[in-house]
């Protein structure tokens, strides 16, 4: 046993002897894995982190600081504007440690009128002086200074803005002529691309940062017509206005808002784009204001049970359109011909995969001018044109359509109980005269109604592309749509003003209730 196991022993030592042997005069095993020869040939294509230091010289004397004073009333404090605090600024925004009220004399006395001053950020867009920022940063202004990078200060006028894309023009008046940086194309735009943020965050001026476009077309709910660059390049308080630049050295965005649960930033920050910031500026140079054009629909975005009742075909669910809820009465989309589940698929040749995107759409067409619009109508793919009108101060106007009612009744299959718009429940409702339709009552717990987030209150105007006028015509609606083997139902609300569809799933439920 001895010698047996002498004789392993030295077998062992042979073996691993000419292992290494062998080894001495071979490449690496690592150097034959394939992942790490992907990893090996990425590393020689790597391309170095960037140097943003001669773009920074270039564009830094167009980059300016933007203060401004507001006067604060304590007598008005109660009918302040909720849209910013104290300081001017928006809410959510962190606010710098403060001394207590009075200090150091007259401690918790009340305080009289004074100056408050809200901080932001913008740049020069040509050789005679004319500066874009945000709207949120000179909103009520009582005086507006520019500092440019030099130091020097100059007083601005508010030349417009407008408060929809969060847009302003400034215009200060220098006897040399400014650098000025250049807009550039945001259509060009890529998510990856390094970009740099330049700004004034908290007060400290001339602030570069650098980071990637995250993403592209963000709705944050900001506005109608969001259409944000996100980027994670920091972005704080008092970057607001400022440009947010490609290699190039051109402005892609303005540097806007953040998205953040301590109101500093985490790497989510948005920007206006730059091609949107071109149409705006231009107008409000010529003309102080934005004239939009005006198409006249309630438009949502379609859910796989919308799909599904509307007979629609559906191969992105974020991209398929934009369904119209409701047609305002005389407006260019009622003349056109265009109803309420009709699915708008493109404007001018241009794909609308969302409501924001046709609303962006339609502002951006002259008014008088021509929209080719194409859309869907029971899975039908139809062609229209129409012409756009210049959008009314309020464009939220009715899109209530036409009927009475004489009879309550309910729907035990859906769990809706429907009564009537009696002048009692309009009142209560706060619905205007014009309105009609057939309110929901009763909404019963866990039934497909529920499920489907239908609330007491609710009007309904239709099922489908089908108005109803009584309980009856809304219970007739639905239960055709359920022996026709529809797997869901549309119905068509308003609630607080807004025009909504809202889909069903029919579960092969045909109890039709009574």
């Amino acid at each position: 046993m001895k010698s047996t196991h002498s004789r392993g022993a030295a077998s062992l030592c042979a073996l691993l002897g000419a292992t290494a042997l062998v080894a001495v005069n071979a490449l690496p095993a690592y150097a034959a894995a394939p992942a790490l020869d992907a990893t090996q040939a990425v590393q020689q294509n790597f391309t170095p982190v960037p140097d943003f230091s001669g773009l920074v010289k270039q564009i830094m004397p167009a980059v300016v600081s933007v203060d401004v004073k507001l006067k604060v009333d304590n007598a008005s404090d109660d009918d302040s504007d909720d849209s910013q605090d104290q300081n001017g600024l928006p809410p959510g925004f962190p606010q710098l440690p403060g001394l207590p009220p009075g200090f150091p004399f007259g401690f918790g006395q009340p305080q009289q009128p004074q100056a408050v001053e809200a901080k932001g950020a913008g740049f020069i867009i040509n050789s005679n002086g004319t500066i874009v920022t945000n709207n949120h940063v000179v909103k009520d202004a009582k005086s507006v200074m520019v500092t440019l990078s030099d130091g020097d200060n100059y007083p601005a006028k508010i030349i417009g803005t407008d408060p929809k894309t969060d847009l302003a023009v400034l215009k200060i008046e220098t006897k040399k002529p400014l650098p000025y940086v250049e807009l550039g194309d945001s259509k060009d735009v890529e998510a990856g691309q390094w970009v740099v943020a330049v700004g004034n965050p908290f007060g400290l001026g001339n602030t570069v940062t650098a980071g990637i476009v995250s993403a592209l077309g963000r709705d944050i709910g900001d506005g109608p017509y969001d259409r944000f660059i996100q980027t994670d390049a920091p972005i704080n308080e008092g970057n607001s206005g400022g440009p947010l630049l490609n290699q190039k050295g051109q402005v892609i965005g303005v540097n806007t808002a953040i998205l953040s649960p301590t109101g500093g930033s985490v790497g989510i920050g948005f920007a206006i784009p730059s091609d949107m910031i071109k149409r705006v500026v231009t107008q409000l140079i010529a003309h102080g204001k934005v004239t939009r054009g005006f198409l006249g629909v309630s438009a949502q975005m379609i859910s796989p049970q919308m799909a599904q009742a509307l007979k629609l075909p559906m191969t992105d669910p974020d991209g398929d359109g934009a369904l119209i809820a409701a047609v305002a009465p005389n407006s260019p989309a009622a003349r056109a011909g265009l109803k309420p589940g009709d699915v708008i698929t493109a404007v001018n040749g241009q794909r609308v995969k969302s409501p924001g995107d046709l609303a962006s759409d339609i502002a951006d067409i002259d008014p008088s001018a021509k929209a080719d619009i194409t859309y869907l109508r029971g899975g039908v793919q139809k062609d229209v044109s129409v012409a756009v009108e210049e959008m009314p101060n309020n464009p939220d106007a009715s899109f209530q359509q036409g009927g009475s009612g004489q009879q309550s009744t309910s729907h035990g299959a859906l769990g809706l109980t429907l009564a009537p718009l009696t002048p009692d429940l309009r009142s209560q409702l706060n619905l205007p005269q014009d309105a009609t339709g057939v309110v929901i009552v009763d909404v019963k717990p866990g039934s497909l109604a529920d499920q489907a987030g239908l609330q007491q209150g609710d009007l309904l105007v239709g099922v489908g592309p089908t108005d109803v006028t009584s309980p009856e015509d809304a219970v007739a609606a639905i239960n055709a749509a359920r022996k026709s083997g529809a797997g869901a139902v549309a119905l068509r609300i308003v609630r607080q003003g807004q025009a909504l569809f809202v889909g069903i799933g029919l579960s092969g439920n045909n109890n039709d209730g009574n």
